[in-house]
């Protein structure tokens, strides 16, 4: 899988790595964050949006990336951008 590395949290230490990558061959974002902590999880499998089975589906997960790292999310998306176009 052709993985571009985008950035990762400046702010963590050698244990922590959120880290953002985009994936050039599937034209997806790839997140590496924190587990969130079980009321978090609960919280988001128990809220019903319109369209969108309730709950954690098996193989997807709820990370969470902190917003300092916004900057990275869009240049991911930029480069997706520019390589679908």
């Amino acid at each position: 899988m052709p993985l571009v590395f985008v950035g990762i949290d400046p702010s963590t230490g050698d244990k922590q790595s959120p880290t953002v990558w985009a994936d050039l061959e599937h034209g997806e974002l790839v997140l590496q964050g924190w587990k969130p902590g079980p009321e978090l999880e609960a919280e988001c499998a128990a809220t019903e949006v319109p369209g969108h089975a309730v709950g954690i589906q098996e193989g997807e997960a709820v990370v969470r990336i902190p917003a300092r790292m916004l900057h990275m999310i869009r240049e991911a998306c930029d480069v997706l951008d520019s390589h679908v176009r």
